[in-house]
């Protein structure tokens, strides 16, 4: 079983009594968690580069690294460890919000935070780090209508590679929220895989249009994160 973790932002917290502060992990705690997972002779990859562990064709000490909505803070904070370690990531962009914000969040009173340029977001790429898509809007696929969803899915695929020159293989459900339909409409649009906010490790035959992760909060301490990572711990709270 292989986990992929789940990250939001890498950077210092809103102030407190905000919404979903927890989905903040300070910098030095995400640069402690990657070094503790290298001494430990693990490999961080991205979705792209995992997807031959995921699928039996590789074997390896390996987990996945994915990072949610394209925060400016993750390319300040995260990538330079990235680097330095020689993990791959994959950052899922909302493709019509470059240089802009978290603009999904502000009606449930989260603050505003930036989100990487388009310039920003090929230096990723250049970097070695992964694109995939979160949609062009950050949208509830499963409550708008089936035409609308499917041009969300397809329309961000094509927008991302027309701005990156590459091709674009990695999807993932804004707020976890899929179904059969949508998962079948993200295969349709030529991705390899989708991750979900489903709990979990990834175990051998699970359908790569609907992977489970691995949540990273702020107040995930560095044994717990281990466990996370390491132990059956995070596979027993599976809902499958």
């Amino acid at each position: 079983m292989i986990p992929i973790l789940m990250y939001h932002q890498v950077g210092l917290p809103a102030a407190k009594g905000s919404p979903y502060r927890s989905l903040t992990v300070h910098p030095a705690d995400f640069k402690r968690q990657m070094v503790w997972m290298s001494r430990l002779g693990y490999r961080g990859l991205s979705m792209r580069d995992l997807m031959p562990y995921l699928n039996g064709q590789r074997r390896g000490k390996v987990f996945g690294i994915t990072f949610d909505d394209g925060y400016r803070n993750v390319y300040q904070n995260a990538l330079p460890v990235l680097r330095q370690l020689h993990f791959t990531s994959t950052n899922y962009f909302v493709a019509r919000q470059f240089d802009g914000g978290n603009v999904w969040d502000y009606d449930i009173g989260i603050p505003h935070s930036d989100l990487m340029s388009l310039e920003e977001m090929r230096q990723w790429a250049f970097a070695g780090q992964e694109v995939g898509s979160h949609t062009l809007e950050h949208v509830h696929l499963p409550q708008i209508s089936p035409q609308i969803a499917n041009y969300q899915i397809s329309q961000s695929k094509l927008e991302l590679e027309q701005a990156l020159g590459t091709e674009v293989t990695a999807f993932c459900y804004p707020y976890g929220d899929e179904s059969p339909q949508i998962r079948q409409m993200v295969r349709n649009a030529g991705y390899t895989n989708a991750t979900t906010t489903i709990r979990g490790l990834v175990r051998p035959g699970d359908d790569p249009f609907g992977l489970p992760r691995v949540t990273i909060a702020r107040s995930t301490n560095i044994v717990r994160f281990l466990q996370k990572c390491l132990t059956r711990l995070e596979d027993k709270r599976r809902r499958d």
